[in-house]
């Protein structure tokens, strides 16, 4: 499979786009003036406790505190395991946090005291004393390897940390592009995380809280130490500086890396090479069209997003059970690249149609579960439901593709619909009649939006005179071109 990283360099933004066989499949975006900030570290200043939600708020310097819930806080030495969260934190108190999620919509951050700083091939854990292995690394003679390796690099006295194994108490869990590297890059890697750890620890001796402590890289870095694996071909970025930031980057923590690293000089913008900007504004859309001619529909909503799958124009060449199973089958693998391509999280219930065929349930099935193992986003499958409905949840850590670059619709305020002009010359009715019981007036002027005016001028007219006979009352109109259709002002006078 071939597979490129494509990075975007602007004044205003960073965007990267990773390509599998000339396909998008992923996209992330940075603005300047809104990172994200999942994986910084804050001291912050616990400012509500809520016993009835077994959570604090935190404020750690940004426009909305924080959230922290009682199982994301680690008992202080000498501090019994609690889900109590009075007995774990006050009011008042400094406490350093991480960022789990970025604030979305309404929602502050999300926190925790369980500290992990990434790195190439590790995620350091400090205090916690434990070291494990990713699942994705199956071969279970190479995760021994690895679980051993680094269990007796971290019994050894570090120089960096000047403390006893026994007192530091480090943790580490090795990442899927571990497999198969070297000791000597595992144990660079720690020394890295240890002297990093130990910056970040002068830092907070002098903080005060609200603060900063560490931030984490900008988008090219981390899609760098991310998203990058050894079975990608080229890494191309089209900004000179950003290229030899990179250069420097990988050269101190994945040499390796070095060789795939290309500078794009081209007049022709990078994103256009796979039609990048093309398919960004695809999947902005409700609609995703398959080959077959059949078709998947996604709507994200606050609380879960669902994605029905339909036929559309596919009759298939056989019977019906064949073509419901072949459009399942390409469902399955758009449904994969969707999710990662739009970035949608949380709880996610897929409608395929129903199949009878038991085999053809497993193949499809197994279909899904190959296009979510190219995730690098944590997925799991439910099941499926008494309705026949796939349940399955993906984590979210960041706005989806739709939030980053997208608002609700100042018309229909996110609802997707509008009310028709008959509706809102009723509302109008309506109002005039509630106006006509409160105040004495003489004249009503209906100010209306052209689809509301046409209608009252014609398929309305008879109704609107019908009204001016019953409150024996004049009532004019006027156009305002501003108004969109659901706008209108009743003016007595």
């Amino acid at each position: 499979m071939n597979e490129e990283i494509l990075i975007n360099f602007s004044p205003m933004e960073t965007r990267v786009a990773v390509i599998e066989n000339g396909m998008l499949q992923e996209v992330h975006i940075e603005r300047n003036d809104h990172r994200g900030i999942v994986g910084n570290i804050y001291l912050g200043k616990v400012v509500r406790v809520l016993p009835g939600m077994q959570a604090a708020f935190v404020e750690i310097g940004l426009e909305r505190s924080g959230f922290i819930h009682a199982a994301d806080i680690e008992p202080k030495n000498g501090q019994p395991d609690s889900d109590d969260i009075a007995l774990l934190v006050r009011e008042g108190q400094s406490i350093l946090v991480q960022v789990l999620k970025d604030p979305i919509g309404t929602k502050g951050a999300r926190l925790s005291t369980q500290i992990s700083i990434p790195s190439r091939y590790l995620v350091y854990m400090p205090g916690s004393g434990h070291v494990g292995v990713s699942q994705r690394i199956e071969d279970e003679t190479e995760k021994q390897r690895l679980k051993n390796s680094l269990e007796h690099y971290l019994a050894k006295p570090s120089k960096v940390l000047n403390e006893t194994p026994e007192l530091a108490k480090e943790g580490v869990i090795v990442r899927t592009v571990a497999e198969g590297v070297s000791e000597q890059s595992l144990h660079h890697d720690v020394d890295f995380l240890r002297r990093l750890w130990h910056t970040i620890k002068q830092k907070i001796s002098t903080a005060k809280a609200p603060q900063t402590i560490y931030e984490d890289l900008p988008l090219a870095l981390r899609a760098l130490r991310d998203i990058a694996h050894p079975q990608i071909e080229k890494i191309r970025i089209d900004s000179k500086e950003t290229y030899q930031k990179a250069t420097e980057f990988v050269n101190q923590l994945v040499p390796d890396m070095a060789s795939k690293l290309e500078h794009y000089p081209g007049e022709r913008p990078i994103f256009d090479l796979y039609n990048v900007e093309d398919e960004i504004q695809r999947a902005l859309g409700r609609k995703v069209p398959l080959k077959s001619g059949g078709y998947i529909i996604i709507d994200q909503t606050e609380a879960m997003t669902t994605v029905d799958v339909n036929t559309g124009a596919y009759v298939g060449h056989r019977n019906l059970e064949e073509t419901i199973f072949k459009t399942n089958l390409e469902a399955a693998t758009a449904i994969g690249r969707q999710l990662r391509l739009r970035n949608l999280g949380g709880i996610i219930i897929l409608d395929l149609i129903d199949m009878h065929d038991l085999e053809h349930q497993r193949q499809v099935a197994r279909t899904l579960d190959r296009a979510l193992a190219k995730d690098h986003v944590k997925t799991k499958v439910l099941g499926v439901s008494d309705l026949g409905l796939i349940q399955m949840t993906r984590k979210r850590t960041r706005e989806s593709l739709e939030q980053l670059l997208c608002e609700p619709c100042s018309a229909c305020d996110g609802t997707g619909i509008n009310k028709t002009p008959e509706t809102i010359c009723y509302e109008i009715f309506r109002e005039i009649l509630r106006a006509h019981r409160a105040y004495d007036t003489q004249t009503y002027l209906i100010l209306a939006s052209q689809s509301v005016i046409d209608q009252l001028l014609d398929e309305e007219a008879h109704r609107l005179a019908e009204l001016e006979a019953f409150i024996g009352k004049a009532i004019s109109l006027r156009l305002e071109p501003m108004y969109q259709n659901e706008q209108y002002d009743v003016v007595l006078r």
